[in-house]
């Protein structure tokens, strides 16, 4: 690479982020952590931590590993392949709650920040909609969510396959963000759609293949299916909930308990990692090296108008800004806040991948760790408002449907929605 960015800690930014200076941690054995991470802007916290010196004024080496899955990246770091990595947020939940074909326990001590993800729908379907229902172009999700209703009622009449959408990850905020915006359409994600599962990069190209007829992903993704002129961006993470949590440092609980400085020293440098990427100054030196082969490998223009939320919503010209699109430090976008783990729980109830319990609420909550946050940042760091508390109650935190999450009334909660899954105990625990 040849960007002339310096480090925030007053050297010159080593372009590979194992060219690290040694650390100061001298109690706990090997300083170097490695990290597997998927190809996603919302990786920037741990990418910027390694390439711009954070990590290392810590004492830590992060030895970024790309690869291609969510479940790669779930059996790695149960397998001790990884130490830490850059996890969607229901992993943890999901692991706690022993769900998944290889579940191991995980916990999260650090959000990586909020924002990234958007639903796009094939340019035939988005076309279909624009028809069968009048929308504008500057229709709401509410709206497009509606829309797609009524063309799948007269796909329904007319004998027609059902879309195909795409998702990551069968525990994922993608999977559980498309379901909440088809459910608020009426529209029943088991019965009225198919959804399948798609790594993150293979999106934008099986869309344009005809593979599946619209997907949820995190960006840059999202955008290059739109660029492309076979897709349309019909709603993103902020039209659903905005303050839901993205994606989390996941890491195996024995592995914390047993290393607490270097757990400490990681989130102090997470954490000025993450103030620094949200610092708009800072854009263009991000962008360069997540447009870097070793980490997105995507064009760099793309991933610079991403940070700034500047959305091509499709060919056309259509746009759309989206401000703080991308969140990564500020209104306490890194802490793992317990009722947010129970609102991921929730619809993991409300969709039949489990049962509603006091034990696995117990489970589900236990995976966010503020404690560990709280200790490494001191308590100064801690949000004012409770840590279980009532989400999408006040303005700009509202959801898609208008529903708020009392985690006191869990059962009535899941119970208030008109669309959730049937009860069926042989239900597979990793169905879609």
């Amino acid at each position: 690479m040849t960007t002339k960015s310096t480090d925030p800690t007053g050297g010159p930014r080593s372009g590979n982020s194992h060219l690290a200076a040694p650390g100061r941690l001298t109690a706990e054995g090997p300083r170097t952590l490695r990290a597997g991470f998927i190809p996603l802007v919302d990786a920037s916290v741990l990418i910027a931590a390694a390439e711009f010196g954070f990590a290392r004024k810590e004492g830590i080496l992060l030895d970024l590993v790309r690869d291609v899955s969510w479940a790669n990246i779930r059996d790695r770091l149960a397998f001790r392949q990884f130490d830490i990595a850059h996890m969607l947020s229901p992993m943890p939940v999901a692991s706690m709650l022993g769900l998944g074909s290889n579940p191991s326990p995980t916990i999260t001590p650090f959000s990586l920040g909020r924002g990234g993800n958007a639903i796009t729908l094939s340019t035939r379907l988005y076309a279909r909609m624009r028809q069968g229902a009048g929308i504008t172009e500057t229709a709401g999700a509410l709206e497009n969510a509606r829309a797609l209703a009524k063309v799948i009622e007269g796909i329904r009449a007319r004998g027609e396959a059902l879309p195909t959408l795409g998702v990551t990850y069968p525990f994922s905020s993608h999977n559980y963000e498309v379901r909440y915006w088809l459910a608020a359409g009426g529209i029943d994600p088991d019965h009225d759609v198919k959804l399948v599962v798609v790594p993150p990069p293979m999106t934008s190209d099986a869309l344009a293949a005809g593979a599946i007829d619209g997907f949820c992903v995190g960006a840059p993704w999202n955008m290059v299916a739109s660029e492309r002129g076979t897709g349309r961006i019909v709603a993103v993470k902020q039209d659903i909930w905005p303050s839901a949590p993205e994606k989390v440092i996941g890491m195996r609980p024995d592995w914390a308990e047993t290393r607490p400085e270097t757990v400490s020293r990681l989130i102090v440098a997470l954490d000025a990692a993450a103030r620094w990427c949200d610092n708009p100054t800072n854009h263009d030196a991000l962008s360069e090296v997540l447009a870097d082969s070793r980490y997105i490998a995507a064009p760099i223009d793309i991933i610079r108008r991403v940070l700034a939320g500047e959305f091509n919503l499709d060919s056309e010209g259509n746009k759309r800004v989206i401000t703080d699109y991308f969140t990564f430090h500020a209104g306490a976008a890194n802490y793992p806040r317990p009722s947010q783990a129970l609102w991921i729980y929730s619809q993991m109830v409300r969709w039949g991948q489990t049962e509603l319990s006091p034990e696995g609420m117990t489970a589900a909550a236990a995976a966010y760790r503020p404690d560990i946050y709280r200790l490494a940042l001191g308590p100064g760091a801690t949000p004012t408002d409770a840590t279980v508390r009532i989400e999408g109650e006040t303005e700009g935190d509202r959801f898609l449907d208008g529903q708020v999450f009392d985690p006191h009334a869990m059962a009535t909660y899941i119970a208030a929605f008109p669309v959730k899954a049937e009860t069926r105990e042989d239900r597979s625990r990793d169905e879609i």
